[in-house]
């Protein structure tokens, strides 16, 4: 892995895969969490955004996964990733980074294998069966006595 200024590098997304540094925009500006006075003067608010659908680090069959699964997420292709929870704007760009590593490696995983349909044993259908029997028989028992 690729280290970037103050302690940042490419993005992880699995195993594999990692966005370099140059497929990432950043943007700057004033937070309104947590800062004091400072909120007023310093660009601690970061909007991460990585161009998915154009991304030439991510192969194929993967982004075509993941511009299905984030088509909610996604504005003409791109994922935009926002961070003002920490007063510092290096610490929202931390927080937005493993944000959008999460977000993308959630969508790269594939999905389950697909399950195939079994036919219920004879023993499980009635076993079934007998239970819903007693329990019949049991609430059946709770009716009233008529004499």
């Amino acid at each position: 892995m690729v280290k970037a200024p103050h302690g940042l590098a490419g993005l992880a997304v699995s195993g594999s895969v990692v966005v370099p540094e140059a497929e990432l925009e950043e943007r700057f500006s004033r937070s309104s969490g947590p800062g004091g006075q400072g909120v007023n003067t310093t660009d601690s608010r970061v909007e991460l955004t990585f161009d998915l659908a154009t991304s030439s680090s991510i192969p194929e069959p993967m982004r075509a996964r993941m511009l299905e699964r984030l088509r909610g997420r996604l504005v003409d292709g791109r994922i935009t990733v926002s961070a003002s929870e920490h007063r510092t704007q290096l610490a929202n760009r931390r927080a937005a980074r493993e944000r959008l590593a999460e977000i993308l490696g959630e969508a790269a995983t594939p999905a389950p294998a697909q399950r195939r349909a079994t036919r219920p044993t004879r023993g499980s259908q009635e076993r079934r069966l007998q239970a819903k029997r007693s329990r019949s028989e049991l609430k059946r028992g709770r009716g009233r006595l008529t004499e």
